[in-house]
Formats: structure tokens, C-alpha cells, sequence
């Protein structure tokens, strides 16, 4: 087969598509950039501001949300390459403020989100918080959704925790220690959407926008991460800046950065990191799709309006990296995977469907569950299931099993991947629910007024 880099005329093809999607969802401004056989293209369109005038730059920075755990999970790996830490020795020695957790929390745990934590407080109740600090009052038991190695929740805590581990084994801030080993050797300037103590560069950073499809309203929106969430979602970077890092897992990588035997550590799905909805699997930082000839790894991310995405096949050598300053991204990301498969391009979607065939939801599953501060509540109305969260309500659409299912969105009447119930494995009884890969666990036992 022909690879996507070497058809004619495939980049006017995939400008144009790009072109078409970014008005289609109402994006302001996105960029695009494919690897593979050692070329890179890329394509920018649009704003970086709606109505201002600023076109998207190659250089031009967008704040890529949770795209930064890979970032933050290749630095906490040079520190495993060089000895410093080890993926499984308990982090209680380097991290006293775990109290009764450093006996077994790990830092394959936390890259892997399957240390059992919640997502994390609101960005407002830690913004002045220190990172060591923010660990002593919030990666604690009260705020664990279950055990550490028992399963998978995503949770910006644990991110949070390594940035911490970093510090104390560097000497260095997260955001200095990120510059130094992983950005600096990548030919990335850095970019942040926080305080940090690295000096800003002067590139050009992507604001990112709200749209209101009915009213046909595009609102610019202010970013809200606090400074100790950092290591979790404060970066900003280009789609080139993506490709970068991904090239670190395609051929020999990026030498003197981290070796091979690493980067495939990363790429390992971790036998009880089951993201249900979100992807395939999960490895140290990186998320694994499967796809007809092989897995894909990669990750999302939505920080204040914005929607980023990297994918990465390590064995056949493609990356695939999408910036996107409005939170309509998401649709434009979906309806991109179709043109890029027109082009060659091979990638999986990462999405876990409920299944075709419908099926009945457990009788026992209506109730309160919680995660942190975050509560989700499912009733039963008119024969089916509603998923109530913070205020928006969603259809449930169980499938074949009664466990899993899929959202069905009311407002837009899109459909969206949910998750499944989870049983409890003496009693049998629904005791959690995996929602958007966070595991709430349930209030209490009494069923709602059917």
C-alpha cells in the first residue's frame, strides 16, 4: 500500500476536508500533522481568536488538556531509565505527604490511573495550593474510589502526585524539569496555561471557545486549571509539537531521550486498567486502541474549549496529531477518522460501543453513585434509564449485557460512549458505575421509585 505521504495531491485533499469539517462544527481554528516513513505534513486553518483576525500558525500553541500526561509520563520514565524510580517500589520514601498510602501506591499506578482515585477537586479549591500540599490534603483514602491495582478510574490526582515525585527527585519544578528532559531534547518551546516557573516563550498560544449551535453564538473561554494540576492538563503545543513526542515511540526513537525498552513499557496496556468507553486498554501514560492491523496508543484532551488528539502507530510508523481551539472539536475529530481512512490513513476510532443489540439494564442499578465531588444519579422513567450529571441528563442505552451502554445526548440526540455498571464479585449487586472512564461508587443500596 501506498503510504498517505507519498499520494499526489494528498495534502491539497486533506486541507480541503480539514477546511470543510472546521466550518461544518464551528471550529475557529485547528491544525493537522501526519508522520510517517520519517516525512511530516501539516495544515493549519482558521483563527487562533474568533473574530480576530490571527491565522493559525504552524508554531502557534493550543492548550492541549490531558494530552499532557504523555508529556508528564515520559518524564517521570527518564527518571525510571536512570534508576532514580522504580515502576513498582512503593512511593511512601519519596512522598512522606501519602501517609498511609506510600506502602502501596506506585508509580505504575498512578501513569496507568489504576492507584483508585478520584478525579480531583474543583481547579478553585486548590489554586493556591502547593503541589506538595495539594497531595497531603487530596491523594488521601477518603479519596479513593477502590483499592490501588484494583482497576481502572481516570483521575487527574495521580498526575498530580507524579509532578510531585518529579520535584522531589529533580530539585527542579515539574514545568523546569518538563523543559529540560522531554521538551528541550524534542525541539519544543514551551508553552503553559498556568503560572509556571519556566519563562514564557513568546509563541503564539490558541484561546480556546464555547459555541452555542443553536443560537450560533462562539464565545472565547478563560483556561481554569490551578498550578499544582499542572502535570495533569497545563500544557500548550502544536500538532507538530505532538508528532515530536510521538516520534519517540515510531522506529529508534529520539536518541538520548528515552530508550526503546521504555517507550514499549509505556505502550503496554496494564492487565487491570480497563477504560471501558475511552479506549482499549492502558499503558504508563498512554492509552491503547486496537485496530485491524495492530494496536494504536495516544491520548485526548479538553482543557477550557479546546479539543486535542494523538494517536500513534509505533509498529507500521503513522502518527496522527489534530488541535482544535473550540469544544465542537470533538465532532470535527470523529468526522476526520473517515477522510483520513479515504487517504490510507489506518486508524482505529478508540471508541467502545454498548453493542447493536439492546438489552435490559439490571433491575437493582437505579441510584446515587459518587466520584470526589462528583455525583451521578440514575433513574428510571417511562421504562428506561436516566444518567443525571451535574444537572444534564442522558438516556442510557444498555446493550446486550444490561451492563454496558451508550449516552444518548437529549438536546443534540447525539449518540456518546458511556460505560457500564459494575457488579460486585461476592454479592453480585450493582456497586459502581464506569462513566467516561471515572468509576463512581454507589451512595447507597436502596433502589428509586421505579
Amino acid at each position: 500500500m501506498i503510504g498517505v505521504l507519498a499520494r499526489p495531491h494528498i495534502l491539497t485533499f486533506l486541507e480541503t476536508r480539514l477546511r470543510e469539517l472546521v466550518r461544518a462544527h464551528g471550529v475557529c481554528g485547528a491544525q493537522l500533522a501526519i508522520h510517517h516513513d520519517g516525512e511530516t505534513v501539516a495544515i493549519e486553518v482558521g483563527e487562533l481568536e474568533h473574530g480576530g483576525g490571527t491565522p493559525v500558525t504552524r508554531d502557534a500553541a493550543f492548550p492541549i488538556g490531558s494530552v499532557t500526561k504523555p508529556f508528564t509520563a515520559t518524564l517521570a520514565m527518564t527518571l525510571v531509565a536512570d534508576g532514580d524510580l522504580g515502576l513498582d517500589e512503593p512511593l511512601g520514601r519519596h512522598l512522606p505527604e501519602l501517609d498511609e498510602l506510600g506502602d502501596r501506591l506506585t508509580l505504575r499506578h498512578l501513569l496507568s490511573h489504576t492507584a483508585g482515585f478520584a478525579c480531583g477537586p474543583d481547579s478553585t479549591e486548590v489554586s493556591t495550593a502547593s503541589p506538595r500540599r495539594y497531595v497531603a490534603d487530596h491523594c488521601q483514602p477518603h479519596n479513593l474510589v477502590q483499592p490501588p491495582g484494583a482497576g481502572f478510574s481516570y483521575s487527574n490526582m495521580g498526575y498530580v502526585a507524579v509532578g510531585c515525585l518529579v520535584e522531589v527527585i529533580t530539585g527542579m519544578s515539574w514545568a523546569e524539569a518538563l523543559e529540560a528532559f522531554v521538551l528541550r531534547p524534542l525541539g519544543i518551546r514551551p508553552a503553559f496555561i498556568c503560572r509556571t516557573e519556566v519563562p514564557p516563550s513568546g509563541r503564539p498560544v490558541a484561546t480556546g471557545h464555547s459555541v452555542n449551535p443553536a443560537l450560533r453564538r462562539t464565545q472565547p473561554v478563560r483556561q481554569s486549571i490551578a498550578p499544582p494540576e499542572a502535570p495533569a492538563g497545563a500544557l500548550a503545543a502544536s500538532a507538530v509539537d505532538l508528532v515530536a513526542l510521538g516520534r519517540l515511540h515510531v522506529g529508534t526513537g529520539i536518541p538520548g531521550l528515552l530508550p526503546g525498552s521504555y517507550t514499549e513499557r509505556m505502550r503496554q496496556p496494564v492487565p487491570c486498567a480497563d477504560p471501558y468507553g475511552l479506549a482499549d486498554g492502558w499503558g504508563l501514560g498512554l492509552a491503547v486502541y486496537r485496530g485491524e492491523t495492530g494496536d494504536w496508543v495516544g491520548h485526548d484532551g479538553n482543557a477550557d474549549g479546546t479539543s486535542c488528539y494523538l494517536r500513534i502507530d509505533a509498529v507500521d510508523g503513522w502518527i496522527v496529531a489534530l488541535t482544535t481551539n473550540t469544544g465542537t472539536g470533538i465532532g470535527l475529530w470523529k468526522d476526520l477518522g473517515r477522510h483520513l481512512a479515504e487517504a490510507g490513513v489506518p486508524m482505529p476510532t478508540g471508541e467502545s460501543p454498548a453493542g447493536s443489540r439492546p438489552g435490559a439494564p439490571p433491575r437493582d442499578c437505579a441510584g446515587a453513585y459518587r466520584n470526589g465531588d462528583a455525583e451521578y444519579l440514575v433513574t428510571r422513567s417511562g421504562g428506561g434509564l436516566t444518567l443525571t450529571v451535574d444537572g444534564s441528563g442522558f438516556a442510557v442505552l444498555t446493550g446486550a449485557d444490561g451492563l454496558t451502554f451508550e449516552l444518548l445526548d437529549h438536546s443534540s440526540g447525539q449518540r456518546l460512549p458511556g460505560g457500564r455498571f459494575q457488579r460486585d464479585r461476592r454479592t453480585g449487586e450493582i456497586n459502581g458505575i464506569l462513566v467516561n472512564g471515572r468509576l463512581a461508587g454507589r451512595c447507597h443500596a436502596a433502589v428509586m421509585a421505579r
